[in-house]
C-alpha cells in the first residue's frame, strides 16, 4: 500500500513523540522534585531547630545547600547530617528522573512505530504539533510581557498609595534620599520625575544627533555609490560597533570621552563638567549609528529599482535622484527606523551609569551634569533596599514610565510608517 506521506513525515513525527513529551516531563518533574525537597527539607529543619523562625530556617536551608555543594563546611553536626542527605536524596532523584525519561522516550518511540503505517497521515500529524509549538512559542512570550509589565504596575501603584502621581509627573525636585524610620533625618522625599525625565531627553538628543547624520549618509553611500567591494568591507566593519558591550561604551565614555569634551571646554573658557551630558550622549550616538545606518540601508534598498531607473533616465543626477526621489520614497521606513533608534538610547543603562552623574538638575545644557531614569533605576535598586520604603518603590514608578515612553515610541514608529507609506508598482 502507498503512504499517505512521504517517508521524512513519518521519522519527524517518530522525533516528536520520543523528545517532546519527555522533555516536557523532565522540565516538570525537574520543578516539583526541587519544591518537594525543599518542602521536605524545611520540615526537617523545623524540627530539629524547634526554635528558628521562617527566616532562619531558610537561611538555614541555603547553608544545608551549599554544604551539600561543598560550597562551606560546617561544625554544626546535626545540619552536617541534613546536609549529607540532602545530597543522598538529590542524586536518588536525579537517577530515578533520569530513568524515567529514558523509559517514557523508549515507550514513546514504540508507540510512534506502531503507528507508522501506511494509512496514517504522518504529515497532518506532524504540522498540528509544529503549529501547537509556534502557537505556545507566541503564547509563552506575550504572557512573559503581561507578566512583566503587570509587575512593574503592582509596585508602581503601591508608590502612587503613598506619593500622589500628579506631584510625581509634574514635581521640578527629585530627590529620593528617605529615611526608613521616621526618627531618622530626611525622612520626607521629593520624587518629581520632571529632572530625570529632562536628562534623559537631552541625553537622547545628543545621541541622535550624533547617529541619524551618521548612519544616514553611511547608509545612503553604502546603497547607492559605494562598489559592491568597498561596500562589502565597509557594512560589516561599521556592524563591528554593533557587537561591542555597552560596558565598554561606558567605559570609553567615562575615561576617554569625558576628559576630551572637558578640556576642550577648558581651552575655549567654558565650565564643562566632567560628567557632562554631551560625553555620555556622544558616546551613545556612537553605539547606535550601526543600528540606524542597518535599518537606513534596508530600507533604501527596499525602494524599487524602477524609481531609480527612472530619475536617472528624466536627466537627474544620482545626487538629485537620492534627495527628490530615493529618500521620499524611503521616508517611511526611516521614520520607523529613527523612532525605534529613540526607544533604543531612552532605555540605554550602561553607558549613562558610568558617564553621567546622579544629581537631578533640570537643566538642557550639555556641558552640565544629569542624571537618567536608568541610572535612578540603577541606584535605587542597588545596594541595601527595604522594598516597603518609598524611595525602593520609586524606581518601579520610573521603570513604568520608561516602558511607556518606549511602547509609545514604538507605537508611533509603527504608524507613521504606516500612515505616510507610499505604494509604488
Amino acid at each position: 500500500m502507498r503512504p499517505r506521506s512521504l517517508l521524512r513525515y513519518y521519522g519527524q513525527n517518530a522525533v516528536i513523540w520520543t523528545f517532546i513529551p519527555a522533555f516536557f516531563f523532565l522540565i516538570v518533574c525537574a520543578f516539583l522534585s526541587s519544591i518537594l525537597l525543599e518542602q521536605y527539607f524545611l520540615g526537617l529543619i523545623a524540627e530539629a531547630y524547634p526554635d528558628a523562625d521562617t527566616a532562619n530556617r531558610d537561611l538555614l536551608f541555603a547553608q544545608m545547600e551549599n554544604v551539600a555543594l561543598g560550597v562551606l563546611s560546617t561544625e554544626d553536626g546535626v545540619l552536617q547530617s541534613l546536609a549529607t542527605d540532602y545530597a543522598e536524596f538529590g542524586n536518588t532523584i536525579q537517577r530515578a528522573r533520569g530513568w524515567l525519561v529514558i523509559l517514557l522516550s523508549l515507550s514513546l518511540a514504540g508507540f510512534a512505530y506502531l503507528k507508522a503505517m501506511p494509512q496514517f497521515r504522518a504529515r497532518e500529524s506532524v504540522e498540528k504539533v509544529l503549529g501547537g509549538l509556534f502557537l505556545s512559542s507566541a503564547t509563552i512570550a506575550i504572557l512573559i510581557t503581561v507578566a512583566i509589565v503587570a509587575s512593574l504596575l503592582l509596585e508602581a501603584l503601591r508608590f502612587f498609595d503613598v506619593y500622589p502621581l500628579w506631584d510625581f509627573l509634574t514635581g521640578l525636585h527629585w530627590s529620593p534620599n528617605i529615611a526608613v524610620h521616621a526618627d531618622q533625618v530626611g525622612f520626607s522625599g521629593s520624587f518629581g520625575m520632571i529632572p530625570v525625565l529632562g536628562g534623559t531627553l537631552l541625553i537622547t538628543l545628543i545621541a541622535m544627533a550624533v547617529s541619524v547624520p551618521v548612519g544616514l549618509l553611511s547608509a545612503i553611500y553604502m546603497s547607492e555609490f559605494a562598489h559592491p567591494k568597498l561596500r562589502n568591507f565597509f557594512k560589516p566593519t561599521l556592524e563591528i560597533l554593533a557587537g561591542i558591550p555597552t560596558v565598554v561604551y561606558g567605559f570609553f565614555a567615562a575615561l576617554t570621552a569625558a576628559p576630551f569634551f572637558r578640556s576642550i571646554g577648558l581651552s575655549l573658557g567654558l565650565d564643562v563638567s566632567s560628567e557632562s551630558a554631551l560625553a555620555a550622549g556622544a558616546v551613545m550616538g556612537v553605539m547606535i549609528i550601526p543600528f540606524i545606518s542597518s535599518l537606513s540601508d534596508d530600507v533604501i534598498r527596499a525602494v524599487p529599482r524602477s524609481l531609480r531607473d527612472a530619475a536617472l533616465g528624466l536627466g537627474a543626477t544620482r545626487s538629485e535622484m537620492v534627495i527628490k526621489v530615493l529618500l521620499p520614497a524611503a521616508f517611511p521606513g526611516l521614520v520607523g527606523a529613527f523612532l525605534l533608534a529613540i526607544s533604543r538610547a531612552i532605555g540605554e543603562t550602561m553607558i549613562v551609569v558610568m558617564a553621567v552623574g546622579t544629581a537631578a538638575n533640570l537643566t538642557f545644557n550639555p556641558l552640565e551634569s544629569v542624571t537618567t531614569v536608568t541610572v535612578q533605576i540603577v541606584g535605587l535598586l542597588t545596594g541595601d533596599t527595604v522594598f516597603d520604603s518609598p524611595k525602593t518603590l520609586s524606581a518601579f514608578a520610573l521603570g513604568i514610565m520608561l516602558f511607556v515612553m518606549t511602547l509609545g515610541l514604538n507605537v508611533a514608529a509603527l504608524t507613521l510608517s504606516r500612515r505616510i507609506a507610499e505604494k509604488y508598482e
